[in-house]
């Protein structure tokens, strides 16, 4: 890394670990960007105590700007980290199939002891807390998907369109600088190189690139 390169820190998803973004990291390096990859207990813990850990690995990274991309749950927490130990280097911050606004299927687990075993500790709190804000403090895209390949529709009927897990309405969030919607999966969009091409777009200028050969 250069001493002016700007550090994407790379936050994954429920029952993941950071080598699921590896690809993506690979493909965001070659757009000029260097990626970290944060792992963290995503059942055992609660976001807060997640929260903490995150915000311990930004304080040993060394880099002049720190943008985030967060996958599903790791969106959540990247917001979490913010309201809770703002940070001065932030850049721009991209939520990809993150359930802002809720989750049918988190929803629907949450209603037996099974369920509530699968969810963990730190979807639920998301769920039951006074929502953080952060589109006015920092520069916030959404991405979310709506090929609807996933378990997700297994577990409780999702509103359309929906990338098999996250509905993209559940993905809306206020003050966001922009939005967009791919033809992606949930999980595909970990594996998809339109999405990260989407994501250097962002990172680099503050907004998606929406002519339609860069949708798909």
């Amino acid at each position: 890394m250069t001493a002016d390169q700007d550090t994407v820190v790379l936050v994954h998803g429920l029952w993941m670990h950071g080598w699921v973004m590896r690809l993506m990291g690979m493909r965001l390096r070659r757009c000029g960007f260097y990626p970290a990859f944060f792992s963290y207990p995503s059942m055992r813990n609660s976001l807060s105590q997640n929260a903490l850990l995150l915000s311990r690995f930004v304080a040993n990274t060394v880099a002049p700007r720190i943008h985030f991309i967060g996958h599903s749950l790791g969106g959540l927490l990247v917001l979490q980290m913010l309201a809770e130990y703002p940070q001065q280097r932030v850049g721009r911050i991209i939520l990809a199939g993150s359930p802002y606004n809720g989750s049918c299927v988190a929803a629907r687990l949450s209603g037996t002891a099974p369920g509530r075993y699968i969810l963990g500790r730190s979807m639920p709190q998301w769920l039951s807390q006074k929502i953080p804000e952060g589109g006015d403090h920092y520069e916030l895209g959404v991405i979310a998907g709506r090929k609807s390949i996933g378990g997700g529709k297994l577990i409780s009927r999702l509103p359309y369109p929906n990338d098999g897990v996250v509905a993209v309405e559940e993905t809306r969030m206020p003050a966001t600088r922009d939005e967009i919607v791919l033809d992606v999966s949930h999980s595909g969009m970990l594996l998809s190189a339109a999405l990260t091409r989407q994501a250097c777009s962002f990172l680099r200028s503050g907004h998606f690139l929406h002519h339609p050969a860069s949708l798909a």
